[in-house]
């Protein structure tokens, strides 16, 4: 079970697990404050979320923190 993440914008991804997109992981915007948030797509019951999701959402101080919490996914610009 890999991860990985498809840049739609400098700070928009798509989380793709398995070839499926399951969560999107997008930047704030504010060059100051900056907060990466990834989101599963699909309210699941917290037994059925993919690892490492506990919650439906989850916030990050900086991108390579969210990559390393994702198990490192690599990163592919979108088509």
């Amino acid at each position: 079970m890999a991860y990985k993440l498809s840049r739609l914008a400098p700070d928009s991804y798509d989380v793709l697990l398995d070839g499926v997109i399951v969560a999107s992981l997008i930047s704030n915007g504010d060059p100051h404050n900056t907060i990466w948030t990834a989101e599963l797509l699909t309210d699941l019951a917290p037994e059925e979320r993919p690892k490492p999701f506990i919650e439906i959402e989850h916030a990050f101080r900086r991108l390579e923190e969210a990559r390393a919490w994702l198990g490192d996914p690599e990163i592919h610009n979108a088509l």
